[in-house]
């Protein structure tokens, strides 16, 4: 079976691909050659072992923008498949084509590593903070670690999955999909600029198995109820507010007076708090206008009366800094736990809490779906839909009563056999 092309390596002898060594495998390299001008070619064929090899020449654009020819070389097929060097040259003309083509421009190719730097600040710089963040922890920790010194167009199916198995036993299967969908928006805006490049395609990678998955944590009513009522001044209103509305940390933590309409019984979700500075909030549909209770009032109206800082922010520390939502947690929640006994957990513990009790309370999905702000009403019953309603309960209870051999309605086992 035939394979997309592969450039010969061009790196030297003295530092070879990681996954050569990784692999224990050596690198054939060879050095790249130029021509005066591009011409039509018709490549040549070669039998080795038992396959056919097909090797032509490619006009591409270096890192110093000049154009210079590299030879590629493909596997075109076994000598079974293509009994004849005939049918492997007609093979061959099939990879040569778009290089042979009137309308054909060359590609441009670089490292990795040269690419990054650019993208870095193209792209990258123009993401919300956390994402900068969790895309540099990924080109340090695992992408330019290992793939840094190949060239872009090399970065093909084939290394993508030994990037893929060489993660898979540091690295959590979520984590590895992170990884990966930020090698991935690298690949294609290498594409978009005209560089000799593969995107990654997940369907052919083959991932890690997902592993059992843990119930989300979350609190009963009772709990929230007493959790509530223990914390004091500003972390009792944060409290309340992820409680009653199912609002995430961040945009908790992002709350301004201006947010809330009293009179209407409205709060408008407009941003969001990551590690002390304002970003926009993780999606667009998470950009809303959500009502809120009586009770919230209640609680949320006075704070709001007592601010002092100018910004009108519902929540700083004591240093009028905006909060970390794991500062909050150890500092305050943690406490209050412990105290009452129970697990440990985060902020998005309210928010499954919410969630479910929606559920629970009879709100249809779809209404369930626009609190949460999710894109789609899986996410809300596969992820945060742990509640067992009364009627799934009542239709199990009815399928169990018609199979109970003690049940009323059951005939005596001498009956039953003849």
């Amino acid at each position: 079976m035939a394979s997309t092309p592969q450039p010969d390596r061009l790196l030297p002898r003295s530092k070879p691909s990681i996954f050569a060594a990784v692999l224990g495998g050596r690198v054939n390299e060879r050095k790249e050659c130029s021509m005066a001008r591009r011409r039509y070619q018709k490549g040549s064929v070669i039998l080795r072992g038992s396959n056919w090899y097909g090797r032509y020449r490619e006009s591409v654009i270096g890192p110093d923008g000049r154009e210079i020819r590299i030879r590629r070389s493909v596997i075109l097929g076994s000598k079974r498949e293509l009994p004849t060097k005939r049918l492997a040259e007609r093979r061959l003309e099939v990879f040569i084509a778009p290089v042979n083509s009137i309308s054909y421009r060359p590609g441009r190719v670089a490292t990795l590593e040269e690419f990054t730097e650019r993208w870095k600040i193209e792209i990258l710089s123009k993401r919300k903070l956390s994402t900068i963040h969790a895309a540099e922890s990924h080109l340090r920790n695992q992408i330019l670690p290992l793939l840094g010194k190949i060239r872009l167009s090399e970065l093909g199916t084939e290394n993508q999955q030994m990037f893929v198995t060489r993660l898979s036993g540091t690295v959590s299967r979520k984590t590895l999909l992170n990884v990966l969908g930020t090698l991935s928006s690298m690949l294609r805006t290498a594409q978009n600029w005209g560089y000799v490049s593969q995107g990654v395609s997940f369907s052919k990678l083959a991932l890690p198995e997902r592993s059992v998955k843990e119930q989300a944590r979350r609190f009963t009513a009772e709990q929230v109820r007493t959790v509530i009522a223990i914390a004091k001044g500003q972390y009792r209103v944060m409290f309340a507010i992820a409680a009653m509305t199912g609002l995430r940390a961040g945009e908790i933590l992002g709350l301004q007076a201006r947010d809330f309409d009293f009179e209407g019984r409205l709060v408008h979700v407009r941003r969001s708090v990551w590690r002390g500075k304002p970003q926009t909030p993780k999606s667009v549909n998470s950009e809303a206008v959500l009502p809120i209770p009586d009770q919230l009032v209640e609680i949320v109206k006075p704070h709001i009366e007592s601010l002092q800082n100018s910004m009108g922010w519902l929540f700083v520390n004591s240093r009028g800094h905006l909060f970390i939502a794991e500062n909050v947690v150890r500092q305050a929640l943690a406490p209050i736990l412990d105290e009452l006994k129970i697990p440990r957990c985060g902020f998005h513990a309210f928010r499954h809490t919410h969630t479910s009790l929606l559920l629970q309370s009879g709100a249809p999905v779809p209404v369930t779906q626009a609190q949460l702000r999710h894109s789609d009403p899986r996410i809300t019953i596969g992820i945060y839909g742990h509640v067992i309603g009364d009627d799934h309960r009542g239709a199990v209870e009815r399928v169990a009563s018609l199979l109970d051999p003690n049940g009323p309605n059951a005939r005596p086992p001498t009956q039953l056999i003849q």
